[in-house]
């Protein structure tokens, strides 16, 4: 991908501050496939072709950071992650214009949807403006959004993250995208939908 004679760079902030309350341990840290679930996260987003990769930590952060090689992806720790995932996207972002002030637009994505594919990524940052994924019926991440949204979510708050600006936006469907990790019962069922992967 090239914009004039440079390369185009679009981001990834890969949202991973929660407190896993519902399933009593790190979800970060679940393993499926031999991977864990942050792993698998930036992974999607290293193949998908996302530079910089940052994640944006918070809840048992030392923990996490120590039990997860994260490679070249940058982590970031949220320290008010209780607000919600609003703080954390405003973090991620805000971090983008210090490491990445080019960039042209960047994917957010949870670490607990087993789902995301690299592939589905590519198809989101494909035509340059917010698109989302699609599933059970609403519009939600991973999504992209062009530089031009930035503003927008740093102005966020809350937990209800950014589906106000994806709910009129374009939207590419993922199939399972609604299971995302928040109890025994979801872990089990990514193992049967995603364990031999």
């Amino acid at each position: 991908m090239r914009a004039g004679r440079g390369r185009i760079l679009i981001a990834a902030v890969v949202l991973a501050a929660g407190a896993s309350t519902r399933l009593g341990e790190p979800k970060q840290m679940v393993t499926l496939a031999g991977e864990t679930l942050l792993g698998r996260a930036v992974r999607a987003a290293r193949e998908a072709g996302c530079s910089p990769v940052l994640v944006v930590l918070g809840a048992a952060y030392e923990e996490i950071l120590g039990r997860s090689p994260l490679g070249d992806a940058v982590p970031v720790i949220n320290a008010e992650w209780a607000e919600g995932m609003a703080s954390s996207i405003r973090l991620g972002i805000r971090t983008l214009g210090f490491v990445a002030g080019n960039a042209e637009g960047a994917v957010l994505l949870t670490c607990d949807q087993p789902a995301v594919t690299a592939a589905h990524l590519r198809a989101l940052m494909a035509s340059g403006e917010v698109t989302a994924s699609a599933y059970a019926g609403r519009h939600g991440v991973p999504a992209y959004f062009p530089a031009s949204t930035f503003a927008a979510l740093l102005d966020l708050s809350g937990d209800q993250g950014a589906r106000e600006l994806l709910r009129s936006g374009a939207a590419i469907d993922l199939p399972n995208g609604e299971l995302d990790i928040d109890t025994a019962a979801d872990v089990l069922a990514a193992e049967r939908l995603f364990g031999t992967l």
